[in-house]
C-alpha cells in the first residue's frame, strides 16, 4: 500500500504530465523532463525531451524545444521539434520551425518558415553513380 522509502524512485519523468490549466498566464522559462499540456498561456520558452501538446485555446508565445509536439491551439516562435510536429485543425503557427516530420491537418494555419531535417539523403554528385 505504501512504498518502500528505501527503495530508490526511477527517475524516468518521461511519463509524467504537467498542465498548465485554461486561464492561466505564465510568464517566463520552464525546462522539465516529463511531459506538457498547454491550454492556457506561456510567454517565454519551454524545453523538454517528452511530449508536447498545446490544446484548442491553448497559446505559446515564444520558443518550443521539444522531442513530440501536438498543437490545435496557437504558437507564435520559434518551434524545435526533434521529430514529428502535429498540426491539428484549428491550429495557428507563427514563425520558425525545426522539425524531423511535419504532419497538417486540413483546417490548421501554418505560416512559417519550416526547415525539415528527419529523414534527408545527400543528393548523389554528379560524378557519382546513384546505387539501386
Amino acid at each position: 500500500m505504501f512504498s518502500d522509502p528505501k527503495k530508490p524512485r526511477s527517475n524516468s519523468n518521461h511519463n509524467e504530465q504537467n498542465r498548465i490549466a485554461a486561464g492561466t498566464l505564465i510568464t517566463g522559462d520552464i525546462s522539465g523532463k516529463g511531459c506538457f499540456r498547454i491550454e492556457g498561456t506561456l510567454e517565454g520558452s519551454l524545453k523538454t525531451p517528452g511530449k508536447v501538446v498545446i490544446s484548442k485555446g491553448g497559446l505559446l508565445t515564444g520558443s518550443l524545444e521539444c522531442n513530440n509536439a501536438d498543437i490545435e491551439g496557437s504558437f507564435k516562435g520559434k518551434l524545435i521539434v526533434k521529430e514529428v510536429l502535429t498540426l491539428r485543425s484549428p491550429a495557428h503557427i507563427e514563425g520558425e520551425v525545426i522539425t524531423g516530420k511535419l504532419a497538417v491537418e486540413p483546417g490548421a494555419v501554418f505560416n512559417a518558415t519550416c526547415e525539415m531535417n528527419g529523414g534527408l539523403k545527400p543528393l548523389p554528385k554528379k560524378d557519382e553513380k546513384r546505387s539501386a
